[in-house]
């Protein structure tokens, strides 16, 4: 996407992600909907789960900023994320149910996990994401190689590499992750199953 003035001023007024990101309820609703959709990897909610979620949300809202404050329904709130001025949620019916489901729109979870860049992580993992790195590169050089012998000597290699892993084992020296890299490797795990739902949202999207 070229970068130009005229490209971001036409996603200025017409994103919905960028429309989240001007609105005065934005704290409200990146927080509601990070809380209910992206941090507990939900797909879709009922819309009476959802509305009372937010009703919960609201009052608790109510009780420290004023009464004054968010004074429409949790449906009403609902109903105007998913109208087609915001996009911010999308409501549809699931067949065999007159109920309303919800879910984030695509635009909206890339705002969301925009905002979650934003703030400073408590712990950064970069072990796993380079050996997922080196991986992929070793994968890619293997697979486009299409000489039999080194093929062939590659697997060699592999295989003096699991029988040498194999006699470690064997003699008691047991290779354990300490707890930087389990957590390393969990926040991984955690970052690409948000990744894959939302990635999972977006060709609903698009068909």
């Amino acid at each position: 996407m070229n970068f130009d003035f005229a490209t971001l001023d036409l996603l200025r007024q017409s994103h919905p992600a960028w429309r989240l990101l001007r609105s005065d309820h934005a704290p409200l609703v990146a927080s509601f909907l990070q809380r209910v959709f992206i941090m507990p990897n939900v797909r879709v909610m009922a819309q009476a789960d959802l509305a009372e979620s937010l009703e919960d949300e609201l009052f608790a809202m109510r009780e420290s900023l004023g009464s004054d404050v968010f004074p429409k329904s949790a449906l009403e709130y609902l109903n105007d994320w998913a109208s087609t001025e915001k996009g911010w949620l999308r409501k549809f019916y699931v067949q065999g149910s007159d109920e309303p489901y919800f879910d984030l729109s695509p635009p909206t979870e890339k705002a969301i996990t925009w905002l979650a860049t934003l703030t400073q992580r408590s712990f950064v993992g970069t072990e796993s994401r380079l050996l997922t790195l080196f991986e992929l590169l070793k994968q890619m050089s293997e697979g486009s190689e299409s000489g039999p012998q080194t093929r062939v000597a590659e697997l060699h290699k592999r295989r003096d590499e699991i029988d040498r892993e194999i006699e470690q084992i064997l003699s008691g020296d047991i290779p354990l992750l300490d707890n930087t890299a389990l957590k390393d490797r969990f926040q991984q795990i955690t970052q690409l199953a948000r990744e894959l739902l939302s990635d999972f949202r977006e060709v609903e999207h698009n068909f």
